[in-house]
């Protein structure tokens, strides 16, 4: 992917923070055995992906915003499409969203936790070429 400065469409291709290239993830979504694998940091311009130890321990309370709108807005379909049909409608429709939705729910809720309080954003000097480690010094 070409980098891009736009910080939302970096957020939902799922890409690093700071060049705005690397993948968040080193898996498909569709892969149920290993969505949530993250490389330890990004392949382009070596931006660690967990910058403490249970960073991601804080992507718990977005993921339960995410899961809480899921049902709220199936049981809200639900409810004007199927014409109110009976509860175990509601809580069939309202398990199966909530299932099939949960690797997008994990990966953007990591995401917003890093993009958020992850400590770094977009910085166009890594959005060009890979990573040299000759070109960067530790003194910056």
């Amino acid at each position: 992917m070409a980098a891009t400065s736009s910080t939302l469409l970096s957020l939902l291709a799922l890409r690093c923070p700071r060049c705005h290239r690397g993948p968040l993830f080193t898996h498909s979504a569709f892969n149920l055995t290993r969505f949530t694998d993250m490389p330890k940091a990004c392949p382009v311009c070596r931006q660690v992906y967990e910058p403490e130890p249970g960073f991601y321990w804080g992507a718990m309370y977005i993921s339960f915003v995410f899961s809480t709108a899921i049902m709220l807005v199936t049981g809200f379909l639900v409810y004007h499409l199927l014409d109110d049909p009976a509860v175990w409608v509601y809580v069939t429709w309202v398990a199966v969203a909530a299932v099939l939705l949960t690797p997008l729910s994990l990966r953007y809720s990591r995401a917003l936790m890093l993009y958020l309080f992850g400590g770094t954003g977009y910085d166009p000097r890594y959005a060009g070429s890979p990573y040299h480690p000759t070109t960067e010094t530790d003194d910056e």
